[in-house]
């Protein structure tokens, strides 16, 4: 089968096509034919060897940490009628490849009102993005900044937020993502490297700071955002687009009564698993309150550029990889 491996830690030209053997099911798993494949930042940290405290994988390896596809096979012990089936599944890697080998309790079933490559662009941001939605505590009136609003999640938080009546900001770096921010729910938005971008946002919430920021960049405009958020407010941060996390004041923030949560924070205090927050951004989906959406799907071949893409924050939305 056609797959990509990363040969090598490195840059996105180590990830190179490549034949290997079809893989077989073992009991409770099944093999899913792959008909496009999730591509997100993690899978550029974890490819220049930077993630390996936290996952470690040895080279050769092919990435890819989600799909959406039909299942081809099933193993000993799986229920039949799995086969032929439409899901979504995460992956142990080995998503950039015409098959792979899952566990049959990770199937998600597709919803047949949602277009595939939709529900895949819904199954890891989507998660996250509920997850967001629960620890930022939206309510109607709320004054919300959204940091690198249009990335996969931060554009599903966008019109999360705008659902439960906030008001939105959305913090982009271009006029293309900040036009996306717009079309789907923004109600302004500035562009973060502008020097004074923190002073516009107190200029369009009238002066003052605002009640929520969902910090998607981290680093340097993660902290840059922390002194925006009023007391009392709260201060959600999970994003490392800007090499490392936002950097925040915990004796400030308590002085404040400001609620500042890390990713670790989020993912402690959060009661639902992943496929459980999966399922709630399809059925949002599904109902058409929120719309992911794709910015670029490329061949499988082409993976190095995906990456490469990612790195150089080109992407609007979602990127896919099909095979």
């Amino acid at each position: 089968m056609r797959a990509v491996q990363a040969i090598r830690f490195g840059g996105p030209e180590v990830l190179v096509a490549t034949e290997l053997p079809e893989p077989d099911p073992g009991p409770g798993e099944v093999v899913v034919a792959v008909e496009a494949a999730n591509v997100i930042y993690l899978d550029t940290l974890i490819r220049s060897g930077s993630a390996q405290d936290f996952f470690p994988v040895e080279p050769p390896y092919v990435p890819g940490g989600s799909v959406v596809g039909r299942v081809a096979e099933i193993g000993a012990g799986v229920d039949p009628s799995w086969k032929g089936t439409l899901v979504l599944t995460r992956t142990d890697n080995g998503g950039y490849a015409e098959r792979v080998v899952v566990p049959e309790a990770g199937l998600l079933t597709v919803p047949p009102e949602l277009n595939p490559q939709y529900a895949l662009a819904l199954l890891v941001d989507g998660a996250t993005a509920m997850s967001l939605r629960r620890a930022a505590r939206f309510r109607r009136n709320d004054s919300v900044l959204v940091l690198a609003a249009a990335g996969g999640a931060a554009n599903l938080v966008v019109q999360l937020a705008r659902l439960a009546g906030a008001r939105v900001i959305g913090a982009a770096s271009s006029p293309n993502k900040r036009e996306l921010a717009r079309s789907l729910g923004a109600e302004e938005t500035v562009d973060y490297t502008a020097a004074d971008w923190v002073d516009r946002v107190r200029s369009l919430n009238g002066g003052a700071g605002v009640d929520v920021v969902i910090d998607g960049a981290g680093a340097e405009l993660g902290s840059a955002a922390f002194p925006l958020v009023v007391d009392g407010g709260r201060f959600v941060s999970y994003g490392t687009a800007g090499g490392d996390f936002a950097e925040v004041d915990a004796q400030e923030a308590a002085r404040r009564g400001i609620t500042a949560l890390g990713l670790y924070d989020i993912q402690a205090q959060e009661e639902l698993g992943m496929g459980d927050l999966a399922r709630l951004a399809l059925e949002e989906a599904r109902n058409g309150r929120i719309h992911p959406h794709i910015g670029s799907t490329l061949p499988l071949e082409r993976a190095a550029e995906a990456h490469r893409d990612l790195a150089d924050r080109r992407v609007v939305g979602k990127v896919l990889l099909v095979p």
